[in-house]
């Protein structure tokens, strides 16, 4: 019998490209990593790569002509160019997950239609807008986020009423924000949830999220809800991923409140660093999970088995790395990055724990 093997391409060569393309080989799919960095993590797993900007054409159609179907790593690749290539081959997720991730007030507008419940919000294009909407909701402070390009703590500043806001507004350096209220949360939680072509829907469940200066630090399986409250993330995710029409993964951030309410945070149209503890607690972890839905394969019941923590290894904390490889139940990931900078992923440690 011959086996017939797909070509997946990957939009992006960072880490989680990396981590798609190692799980794509174990199910004997082939993948061609597109990315305009020589050397980059997911180049050093593929024999297939092209070192291209996202808006050459040419490029486009010759790496379009050798793959099978296409996928994205990261939600900040140009949207003119998934538009380009899907007029050549497949591209999962599709463009409306895209359009509608890339930008957070249309992010938030589109939960809320959908009813999804996020924080209280408001667009922002001038200094004016913020005084007008702290008066409005009787408050003295807010978050005001730039509606594009902002992850890990980027593009974000907490504001006061007594800071000097147009100079606060300036530091953004942006035209087009978002204006968020500041809640009472008792904790983060996120859900990965994956669907196929066919529509089956599978879903990991909800873990609890810990940052430090804004980037994910820590997370861990499971997370401390409630049977009810752990149904209703997932419903949520799912049904994100249902009105979107999902092919692939996706990942929706919640606070969870000290009344007992859920409320999103941010879409991802992708695999997540909250997702990486489930290559090695799950029956199928959420790149596999990604490799199967957008190459046509049907997406599997996650099947975890074991408690686990992941830890992030940020800068320096790489050099941990010793304390970690002689620790029982580690699980040490590396992403092949040769300089540790600070707020650098460099990789993860996932750490396996019995049931009690």
């Amino acid at each position: 019998m011959k086996m017939e093997s797909k070509i997946l391409g990957i939009l992006g060569g960072g880490q989680l490209g990396r981590m798609s393309a190692l799980a794509a080989a174990r199910l004997g799919i082939t993948t061609h990593i597109y990315c305009p960095e020589s050397g980059c993590p997911a180049s050093l797993v593929t024999p297939h790569f092209t070192c291209a900007e996202y808006d050459d054409k040419e490029a486009l159609k010759n790496f379009a002509d050798q793959v099978d179907v296409i996928s994205y790593e990261f939600e900040n690749i140009p949207l003119e160019t998934v538009e380009f290539l899907t007029d050549l081959k497949p591209v999962y997720p599709g463009t409306k997950l895209l359009e509608v991730s890339q930008d957070r007030t249309r992010e938030k507008a589109f939960l809320n239609e959908i009813g999804i419940e996020t924080t209280r919000w408001a667009p922002c294009e001038n200094p004016g807008d913020i005084s007008t909407t702290l008066e409005t909701w009787q408050t003295s402070k807010c978050i005001i986020k730039t509606a594009r390009f902002g992850y890990d703590g980027k593009g974000q500043i907490k504001l006061d009423v007594k800071d000097n806001i147009p100079e606060k507004w300036a530091e953004l350096n942006t035209q087009h924000a978002v204006i968020e209220e500041i809640i009472n949360f008792d904790f983060e939680v996120s859900v990965v949830t994956s669907r196929d072509l066919m529509g089956n829907i599978q879903s990991y469940p909800p873990v609890l999220n810990d940052h430090k200066n804004h980037i994910l630090s820590k997370t861990t399986y499971p997370a401390p809800l409630s049977d009810t409250l752990s149904t209703q993330a997932v419903e949520m995710a799912e049904t994100l991923g249902a009105q979107v029409n999902l092919v692939g993964v996706l990942t929706l951030e919640l606070f969870v409140t000290k009344d007992g309410r859920l409320l999103a945070n941010e879409i991802a149209p992708r695999t997540h660093n909250s997702g990486h503890w489930t290559i090695d607690a799950c029956a199928v972890s959420q790149f596999e999970q990604h490799v199967r839905a957008v190459c046509g394969l049907p997406v599997a019941d996650p099947a975890p088995y074991q408690q686990a923590e992941m830890i992030n290894l940020i800068g320096d904390d790489v050099k941990d790395i010793p304390k970690y490889l002689e620790t029982p139940g580690a699980c040490v990931h590396l992403y092949g990055k040769t300089e540790s900078r600070p707020s650098r992923k460099m990789g993860h440690v996932t750490i396996l724990k019995n049931r009690s």
